[in-house]
């Protein structure tokens, strides 16, 4: 696998980073670095064991975004944070669905790195954040063929209902997802047509996404 495929495969962990995980057993107080290692050498034992999900089976990789990865994740502080300022004009109708297209975009692009998946591995690197940190940056690598590939993690530390640590932003290859799709959308966004025609441009995506998945 070279290096760009590698880069590619990386980013998708973001989607697929809790595959395996039981919810029962998510402890609150777990560490972040505890949680990353965890669920990525339950993820990858997963993805090597599942035919369906090494051949990116879009059907049963958005069942399990749904189930497993949704709690693990501030998605919509992803998404807002992806949208910008005008995130705070957006009706809550307006925000749930650029959030729900944002995450099929997100999962249609990557489910083809799973079929990447080989004698890949993640080294966690040591964490470097105060006991008392709400928010931390983990920083891992992905190692297999060819140069190790950078992969790094923002969490937030969340009180209450589901408290725990949850990832809102993904590093790869110095790269950071959120910064990278906030430009594609902030140009969407300032040619006049605003929220509606973010949304619009996200639906056409994943729709040519679909019929190129369909061809193949």
């Amino acid at each position: 696998m070279d290096r760009r495929s590698l880069g590619r495969l990386a980013a998708g962990f973001l989607t697929i980073a809790s595959l395996a995980l039981p919810l029962a057993v998510r402890a609150a107080d777990e560490a972040p670095d505890a949680l990353i290692k965890r669920l990525s050498a339950e993820t990858l034992e997963t993805i090597k064991a599942d035919p369906a999900l090494k051949g990116g089976d879009l059907t049963k990789v958005m069942a399990l975004v749904d189930s497993k990865i949704m709690p693990n994740v501030n998605f919509q502080r992803m998404t807002a944070s992806a949208v910008g300022p005008q995130w705070r004009q957006a009706t809550p109708e307006q925000r749930t669905k650029l959030a729900d297209e944002f995450k099929t975009l997100l999962v249609r692009t990557y489910s083809g790195a799973l079929s990447q998946v080989s004698d890949q591995s993640i080294n966690v690197k040591p964490l470097r954040a105060a006991d008392d940190d709400k928010e931390v940056v983990v920083r891992t690598e992905v190692t297999g063929r060819g140069d190790p590939i950078q992969l790094d993690y923002r969490m937030e530390k969340t009180p209450g209902q589901g408290a725990g640590w949850k990832i809102y932003n993904l590093n790869v290859l110095g790269v950071w997802l959120v910064e990278t799709y906030r430009s594609q959308f902030a140009q969407e966004l300032n040619n006049g047509k605003g929220i509606d025609g973010l949304i619009a441009t996200l639906e056409a995506r994943n729709r040519s996404n679909v019929q190129k998945g369909n061809k193949g």
